[in-house]
């Protein structure tokens, strides 16, 4: 008998409270940042955070080591990393201080870079990678790196890429973290260039890191588990520099549903964490944004709300149940018997079928005149319909409202 494989394990790096707070006009206070910490480790379980970059600010620093307590008392510590950078002790004393167990080195990862804004060759970019490295170690910490324009750097300075890990790979550096940092690859340009990295240093972890500048990260992170990957680095909301990072939504559930792959989060959780982000950070995304955008599970034709009460006809691997939310059927000009019917069950009334056609003529001329119409305001629109003596009719004939600063806010209406 054979059994079905088991399926391989892909592991998410969230990097909202770093790279996702490098979004224009994003920062983070202490207590929200140890609160988002706390829900994508403990809720959401993604298996590794990255929560700062070191030396930014005193008040940086308390956040982190908030979050590496809280994370130390629970056994998560070693799961939330820090990004420094190639200074030899600065970084990794600023980590340390904080509580932190694992810098993500930033390296420069083409040679335009490492010669443009270190003004160093690569002998000497590896030298103080080297004496940083050493230290961190000698401190206690466990070592990544970056090879920050790793996409530009790989197509016009490959021997550099190369150089650069082949001299470092034997000084204890566990992942290797290629970011497509201007997000400039397509999904064959990363199965290409992570094969190929893949085979020149067997055995070597590396990590993918995409950016959506072209719209493609959640599709590169999907050709790079596929050739290979076991790692991609995401934010919630897609939050992150320029058009963001790749949005661990999107990326967690498709790679689940399009590729069989195995992930530790608890998909109920997804909806709860980015509505805590688009509140910290104050950037709000559209309600059409897949998985969690407030749209998203609604149904506004009436066809799809009839396929769905005949026989779930509409109801696909997406369904609203699975991320913890229900399905909506929306009310107005293209709505139908059934949308009609679905909110009517939900909200336990009862209508005959003469007069479930009165009320949806009238919801259909409301929403013809451009009349937003929810579940909440069809007790009221059968009333008047039915002419009820249950509610009493308001006609709202002017208002007046005044606030400011150094007023006190009156109101009235007539």
């Amino acid at each position: 008998m054979n059994s079905k494989p088991e399926a391989r394990r892909i592991q998410l790096l969230d990097t909202t409270l770093r790279d996702g707070e490098q979004t224009q006009g994003v920062s983070f206070s202490g207590s929200e940042k140890v609160s988002i910490a706390r829900a994508l480790l403990q809720s959401l379980k993604v298996d590794r955070i990255e929560v700062a970059s070191a030396c930014v600010s005193d008040g940086e620093k308390q956040a982190v080591a908030q979050i590496t307590e809280w994370a130390a008392e629970n056994g998560l510590v070693d799961r939330v990393e820090v990004l420094g950078f190639v200074d030899r002790k600065r970084s990794v004393d600023w980590i340390v201080s904080a509580g932190g167990k694992v810098i993500n080195l930033l390296a420069k990862g083409s040679e335009k870079h490492c010669r443009e804004q270190l003004s160093k060759t690569l002998e000497q970019h590896v030298a103080d990678i080297e004496a940083t490295v050493a230290y961190a170690h000698e401190k206690g910490l466990r070592v990544n790196m970056y090879l920050e324009d790793w996409s530009n750097g790989y197509a016009d300075s490959p021997d550099y890429v190369f150089g650069l890990i082949e001299a470092t790979r034997s000084i204890g550096i566990g992942h290797y973290l290629l970011p497509d940092t201007l997000g400039l690859l397509s999904p064959e340009e990363v199965r290409e260039s992570l094969t190929d990295m893949m085979a020149r240093f067997p055995g070597q972890t590396f990590d993918f890191h995409p950016h959506n500048d072209y719209g493609l990260a959640t599709a590169n992170a999907l050709a790079a588990v596929e050739v290979g990957i076991n790692t991609i680095h995401c934010t919630i909301n897609c939050l992150g520099e320029r058009a963001g990072n790749a949005s661990l939504a999107e990326v967690a559930v498709a790679l689940r549903d399009k590729m069989g792959m195995a992930l530790g989060i608890d998909e109920t959780r997804i909806t709860t964490l980015s509505r805590m982000v688009e509140n910290f950070s104050g950037k709000w995304i559209a309600a059409n944004t897949p998985i969690v955008g407030a749209d998203v599970f609604t149904q506004t034709a009436g066809i799809h709300a009839d396929g769905d009460l005949k026989g779930d006809l509409y109801v696909t691997n997406l369904s609203p149940e699975r991320f913890g939310r229900k399905r909506v059927y929306a009310l107005g000009k293209m709505s139908g018997k059934a949308s009609l019917i679905n909110n009517l069950d939900e909200l336990g009334i009862s209508l005959s079928k003469e007069d479930q056609a009165k009320v949806l003529e009238r919801v259909v001329r409301l929403g013809d005149s451009k009349q937003i119409i929810t579940s909440e305001d069809l007790p009221f629109i059968i009333a008047d319909v039915m002419q009820s003596g249950d509610f009493e009719h308001i006609s709202l004939l002017n208002c007046y409202i005044n606030s400011g600063l150094d007023v006190e806010s009156t109101a009235s209406i007539r």
